[in-house]
């Protein structure tokens, strides 16, 4: 005979009632990304962009790479995945029309003068520079990895800057210079936005 004092779990209530919609996430957790040689991306994504690789597959030949979160590292924010049979990337890189699933990975410098840096840091290592964007709320530079996937190296304005406006944060785009000294020039009088307008009564 079962101890008494034992509890079970209690049933699922037959009157719960059911999700009416998917529960919003708290964002993208991590990124997985096939690359066509894995030495090659490794070099390019610790080097030159400066993860730091905290693990790797005993199974694949994959690892695991962490940016800077407070000092400490993260399980993985990104993973190469090596896959040798994919299409050499094309020459020339542009932001649509290109033949690959990804557009482009954003990754964020911790604030301006880190990404000041890190933009002398590319230009010192040759990478060239593909774009350079201020948007409405963040400033950008736009380099490709060895596998021609853009990569967006940038930082975040202030949230009064966007907060409020995310669309027209999202229409605004002032492009800059991608040679010379003119690239690395960097103007901190941010538009503001202002409130959305409410959508029109119908």
């Amino acid at each position: 005979m079962a101890d008494s004092t034992l509890s079970s779990a209690p049933a699922a209530s037959s009157a719960q009632a059911e999700p009416m919609e998917a529960e919003m996430p708290a964002g993208i957790n991590h990124l997985v990304i096939n690359v066509r040689n894995l030495e090659e991306s490794h070099k390019f994504w610790t080097e030159i962009l400066g993860f730091r690789q905290v693990g790797q597959s005993k199974r694949n030949p994959m690892r695991f790479y962490s940016g800077n979160h407070g000092g400490q590292m993260n399980h993985h924010d990104i993973a190469l995945a090596e896959n040798p049979n994919l299409p050499k990337p094309p020459d020339d890189w542009q932001m649509f029309g290109m033949p690959l699933a990804i557009n482009h990975i954003a990754i964020t410098m911790p604030n301006r003068e880190a990404w000041l840096k890190q933009l002398a840091w590319l230009r010192k290592n040759n990478v060239k520079f593909q774009r350079r964007i201020d948007h409405g709320m963040t400033h950008s530079l736009y380099v490709t990895d060895p596998n021609g996937y853009g990569v967006e190296v940038l930082y975040e304005l202030p949230r009064e800057v966007w907060g409020e406006n995310i669309q027209g944060a999202l229409d605004h785009a002032e492009g800059r210079p991608t040679e010379g000294d003119e690239a690395f020039a960097d103007d901190t009088d941010y538009p503001r936005f202002g409130k959305a307008k409410a959508p029109a009564a119908e």
